[in-house]
């Protein structure tokens, strides 16, 4: 068996909000790296999970069309603002954060009162600034998610007075392959990262997605060759039925349970002296043990 050798170049580079690395994949055979790179590309820049706001409340604000008083930008900038923080966290439920300053002053994401399990890439994020004495006072909603998410302008429902903001998830910023079939087959992948996981995680993490999703094809065939044997060894006695209901599938051929699969409820029906209490008899024997739904047709 052959093993892919795999480096991390020398060139890359590390920033508060900017991460990068190069990757190098060998040896590959003839068209195993346009899969393979193309494959990786996708998953990194549409399933990776990353952390956001996705709404907020002002206090005093209700739309965002709106000046706040003493507050140097508007609730749109402060939105768009808003949009640039980055998050590192494994939360699986909503969260609320929330600051409260009384200017002048600037308004920074560190100022931010996160719960423990979130944490801010970069804590010098401009979000306003206060010109006098006011006091700004604001709550956000912060959750998982990919991508990118967009949200419809109004009210948020969930969360009472929330407005509800466009998200982006996705910790991978951008991603390249290049493919090169001359000499060696290599492989070479760049990726970069906002800062929330490290491109060497981002390319982990996509390669695990992509590791479940090929293992689980790899045992369906196997799956379904066990099933398909199971069924057609076991017989009808295992279903357990009534003695009449028994005799008649008997008298009809039906010996396993794989005969039965050639039947739905109305051609149970048809059997002779086969009626619905029989029927429907049947029909939850097969789904109580076996999981097996036949067809069935509402009578009238």
């Amino acid at each position: 068996m052959s093993y892919f050798h795999i480096e991390l170049d020398l060139f890359f580079y590390k920033k508060p909000r900017n991460h990068y690395g190069r990757f190098l994949i060998e040896p590959l055979k003839q068209g195993q790296g346009i899969t393979i790179g193309n494959a990786l590309r996708r998953t990194l820049l549409t399933d990776l999970t990353g952390t956001a706001i996705v709404a907020i409340r002002i206090v005093g604000i209700d739309h965002e069309f709106t000046c706040i008083p003493g507050v140097r930008e508007d609730v749109l900038e402060i939105l768009l603002n808003l949009k640039q923080i980055i998050f590192k966290s494994n939360i699986t439920e909503p969260q609320i954060g929330r600051v409260k300053v009384q200017g002048p002053a600037v308004v920074t994401a560190g100022l931010f009162e996160l719960p423990s399990e979130i944490g801010i890439v970069d804590p010098s994020q401009y979000i306003a600034t206060i010109c006098n004495n006011t006091i700004f006072e604001m709550e956000f909603r912060i959750e998982q998610g990919q991508a990118y998410r967009i949200v419809e302008k109004g009210i948020d429902n969930t969360f009472a007075d929330f407005l509800p903001i466009d998200a982006i998830f996705a910790p991978v910023m951008q991603a390249n392959y290049e493919v090169e079939e001359i000499r060696v087959k290599k492989l070479m992948i760049e990726i970069w990262t906002n800062g929330s996981c490290s491109p060497e995680e981002a390319l982990s993490k996509a390669s695990n997605i992509l590791s479940q999703i090929f293992y689980t094809l790899k045992n369906l065939k196997y799956v379904q060759k066990v099933k398909y044997v199971k069924i057609n060894q076991i017989s009808i006695e295992e279903l357990q039925l009534s003695v009449r209901a028994y005799n008649c599938l008997k008298r009809a051929k039906i010996h396993f349970i794989s005969d039965l699969l050639e039947y739905n409820y109305e051609d149970l029906l048809e059997i002779k002296n086969f009626g619905q209490k029989s029927a429907d008899e049947v029909m939850a024997a097969l789904s109580d043990r076996f999981g097996i739904n036949l067809n069935r047709k509402t009578l009238i």
